[in-house]
């Protein structure tokens, strides 16, 4: 079964990202299931629309979805409720607009108009801040970015407010719009790329 105009994925390991294993014990991190942090952002192309005019998704592509696309909440009474996007039988309509990365044979890849970036280690050593801010390097990046001269290891400045926390891959990720790309700074040289333990 198709849809005319949206992708139908599954959330790969589930809805919710919320349990880590501390010796051998299982934990649980949050109370809430609306709270967005902790929702599942995996998920796998089951189906292509059948307005597929974009064309660079195949099935079988492992992607990184917004998170309001598995994620469930309370209405007004207090009952559980899924989202929208959802389908039937662990399946969800995922429109392109939704989905900020996509994976092929072990490579990432962005849709256009967005890049990820790794955040830095702080040079000011007063600062209880430990990321540099507003300076990241490209890790994930488009062609769009590339017709820019931008590359991966490329250290960038952004504007304020523009970035957006993922975990990918046990790292932590910045999406960054590539029109909120403010400097090109060169290439990484002895900057070090911030990751914190908790990842």
């Amino acid at each position: 079964m198709k849809n005319l105009y949206s992708y139908i994925v599954e959330p790969i390991n589930g809805r919710y990202n919320n349990k880590k294993q501390i010796k051998g014990k299982e934990l649980i991190l949050n109370t809430s299931i609306e709270d967005h942090k902790f929702v599942n952002r995996h998920g796998l192309i089951i189906e292509l629309p059948i307005n597929n005019k974009k064309g660079y998704l195949k099935i079988g592509d492992e992607i990184i979805v917004h998170h309001n696309v598995f994620r469930r909440y309370y209405d007004i009474k207090g009952r559980a409720k899924d989202s929208s996007n959802y389908f039937k039988e662990n399946k969800y309509f995922c429109y392109i607009d939704q989905i900020f990365l996509y994976k092929r044979d072990n490579t990432w890849y962005t849709p256009p108009g967005y890049c990820f970036v790794k955040p830095i280690y702080s040079k000011n050593y007063l600062d209880t801040n430990k990321e540099e801010p507003l300076v990241g390097v490209l890790k994930h990046l488009g062609s769009d970015l590339r017709d820019f001269n931008l590359n991966n290891d490329d250290l960038i400045g952004f504007t304020p407010n523009s970035e957006y926390e993922f975990i990918i891959d046990k790292e932590k990720l910045y999406r960054v719009p590539i029109n909120s790309i403010s400097i090109k700074y060169g290439k990484k040289k002895n900057e070090v790329e911030y990751n914190p333990s908790w990842v």
